[in-house]
This record gives structure tokens, sequence and C-alpha cells, in this order.
């Protein structure tokens, strides 16, 4: 989902009164007690049953009661729900009517084209492709693959459970139940629960292990069916059709060779796997692996890949070295999210100084600064660590700085999505 200009001019006009009153101060009559991530229930009972696992009871909530008293909510409630009347006019989503017929034969294997891959012009055909890091075949993003489908029911079905939740309109309900019914669910249109030839690489390989990374998008779709889950717009056995599917996904990424070869990463792409595995595993109702996920992460994980001075060398190595430390972050902040709901502290998990917040810590100073940012750098955005520094403020307190449009942007959908564009392996 991409920013709203129109919606950052009013925010600019309206945010300076009124920054304190959503920026983590609460409502009055409101209740201000923590809410707790219980395990495979998430916030459900703190979230009058919506199961949610990132978006937290206590924000929204008390942005929901600001709509109608501060103009910079209201501003972001009115850009919200003109995307959501956008969205329920655009046709369902899915991934059988792609123009490129996968090697299994079968239209209901996912596939997608490896995003910085490129035709050899010096080769026959252009193939074997050729690798450009940091520069996108736009060949991904057309109707040849799947991945373009993928985003936009994604990106629609946050927009829209985000909609219902603000509005308490059905209509908004109704229309993400029938995205995730025809993504997942509808024997006609559903997607096989496979990467088997995502992220292929025409003349080397039919689908890659980092092909597991698209499917991080999914993460956004957990928490929207959460979110509509009151409505009742899904019923109880496909509730637990859309469990299976996660479940079955689930045992895909531990069993296969491209599941297998991911887990088994080094950089960001091993960290998306346990961000998937973890919050999966809990809407599938397996939370024993988002705790051997938990358990293991530090030493697996923050160890060998954040130095004692907070670097991440094998993110540093890419041409947008900046994108892809605070990418590899927020994967890290996910896992570490989801290791609450069972009772595991990530945040604070230190091997000396070797650290999230020690890595969290060494991307601060760029913060509202890219320009300054010394390493290499395609497609510097000036905005992009403000999310990574609100979750952060919310980890380890008021240390780490806050614009107040951020957690508008977040939880009424305007923030750039963790996903095609930004961040595409």
């Amino acid at each position: 989902m991409r920013r709203s200009s129109s919606l950052l001019l009013v925010l600019a006009a309206a945010l300076a009164p009124q920054a304190a009153s959503h920026a983590g101060i609460a409502s009055p009559g409101l209740n201000t007690q923590q809410p707790v991530c219980a395990g495979a229930e998430g916030y459900s009972a703190s979230f009058g049953g919506r199961r949610t696992f990132f978006l937290a009871p206590d924000a929204m909530m008390r942005l929901k009661a600001a709509i109608q008293t501060d103009p910079a909510v209201k501003a972001a409630y009115d850009a919200l729900i003109a995307r959501a009347e956008a969205a329920m006019k655009r046709p369902l989503y899915t991934v059988v009517d792609k123009r490129t017929i996968p090697p299994s034969r079968d239209r209901h294997d996912y596939i997608s084209l490896a995003p910085y891959w490129w035709p050899d012009p010096s080769k026959p055909g252009g193939v074997p492709y050729m690798r450009k890091d940091g520069e996108i075949n736009p060949d991904r993003n057309t109707d040849k693959f799947d991945v373009t489908d993928l985003e936009g029911m994604s990106s629609d079905v946050e927009t829209l459970s985000l909609a219902y939740y603000f509005s308490d309109n059905p209509r908004y309900a109704g229309r993400a139940a029938s995205l995730v019914r025809t993504w997942f669910l509808n024997p006609e249109t559903r997607m096989n629960p496979n990467m088997n030839y995502a992220q292929a690489v025409p003349g080397r390989e039919e689908g890659r292990a980092e092909g597991v990374l698209d499917t991080s998008r999914l993460e956004r779709v957990v928490d929207g069916i959460g979110l509509i889950g009151p409505s009742a717009r899904l019923t109880a056995e496909e509730q637990k059709g859309l469990e299976k599917w996660f479940s079955d996904y689930l045992d895909w990424m531990q069993t296969s060779k491209n599941g297998k070869a991911e887990n088994a990463a080094k950089n960001n792409h091993g960290m998306w796997f346990d961000a998937q595995t973890s919050q999966f595993a809990l809407f599938a109702r397996r939370p024993e692996m988002t705790r051997a996920v938990a358990e293991a992460f530090g030493k697996k994980r923050i160890s060998p890949q954040i130095t004692a001075e907070g670097k991440m060398p094998l993110e540093l190595a890419r041409t947008r070295s900046l994108h892809y430390s605070i990418y590899a972050l927020f994967a890290a902040y996910d896992v570490a999210d989801m290791a609450k709901c069972v009772g595991v502290d990530v945040w604070n998990y230190a091997d000396g100084t070797r650290s999230l917040k020690g890595a969290t810590d060494f991307l601060k100073p760029y913060y509202r600064k890219v320009d300054a940012w010394p390493m290499p750098e395609l497609r510097p955005d000036a905005g992009e660590l403000d999310e990574l520094m609100r979750r952060a403020r919310g980890a380890w307190g008021d240390g780490y700085p806050l614009a107040p449009e951020t957690e508008l942007k977040r939880y009424f959908g305007a923030a750039p999505a963790v996903g095609e564009g930004k961040n595409p392996g």
C-alpha cells in the first residue's frame, strides 16, 4: 500500500495540536491495562474475540475512540475508507489466471520471477538470466506471474479488515472474506500451499529457496482474518480450513528442499523464514513451533548476523545496504513480537553487545537523515526508518524518535507495506 500524498498534507496540517492525543496517551474511559498475546489465541481475549497477533488492541481501540475528536485521526480514517471503497470495486484475486503455466502443469501452484534477474543480452534468448542486485525486473510484476495478485490480495485484505474494524461496516468484512475464500479455500481458485516455483530464474532454476520470502505478505492476511472474526463472514468451518492451509504450508516450509534451504539462509531470508513460521504457527494452532523458533532465534540469527557494533555485514554488502539492514530488523522484530505470545523475550536477547537493540542503535542516527548513510544505497527513502523507530520505542522506551503520523500510517494502513517493490528479496 502506497503513501497517499493527500493524506500526508492533511496530516501535516492537523497533527501539531493533537499530537499528544494519539502518540501514546490513552483517551479517558479506555482500559489502559496492557493487553496480552496469549499463544494461539493471540489478543482475542482483550480484543473482542479478534484473534490478531501483531495488531495490538490498546492502540487500535484508542485510535477508534479518537476518530470523531482528533482531526488527524479522522483524516487517516477517511483515507482508509476511500482505499477500502476502491478495494470493494476490484476483482477477486486468484493464482489460476496467470499467463505462465508452472512446470507442474497445475495452475494452482504459485509461480513468480526472481526480482533481480534479467535476460542476458549476450546469450541466445537471454537465457540463462543474469543478476543485477537491487534492480527489479518489471516482468516480475505482470500477469505472467502470481506475485502481483498475491500483493493485491494481501493489501486489500488488510485495508478492508482495518476499514471494518474502524467503521463497523460489515460490507468490508464480507469483501475481505471473499478475497480470503477465493485465494485459500475455493477448490477452483485456491493456491496450493507450496512455493515450489517462487522466484524462478529462467535458464537456471524452476524455483528458489528465496521464493519463500514472497509469502511474508501473508502476515497481513492472518491479522486481517482476525480483525473480521466477529463479523461471522467466515464460517467456523472456513476458519478451520484456513488454519489447515497455513498448517500445510508450514509443513512444506519445514520439509521441502526450498524451505529447508531458506531456513538455513544466513541473511534477512533466514530471519523472514522465522518471522513467517512464528506467526503462521500461532494461527495454525501450533504454538510449539513458535516457541522453538523463539528459543533458538538468539543463537541462530542474532549472534551470527549482528556484530558487536550493531552491523549486519550480509545486509551491508548489498547495493541497498540501509534498506536491507532495516528489512532484516523488521523480520527480527516480528519474531520478537510473536515470541512474546509464547512467553519468550527475544527483544532483550544479548550476546555481549550483539542484540536487536544494538542493531537498532546502529541505524538510529540515520532517522530522517538517510542521505548521511555512508554505504551503498541505490534508492534512499527518507521515511524508511520511521516504522522501525516506532516499534523500537514500543520495545525499549522513548529513547527512539516517533513522528506523530507514524502510528496513524501503521494502524490505518497508509504505511508502505513490507512487500513488493520495497522488499522483494
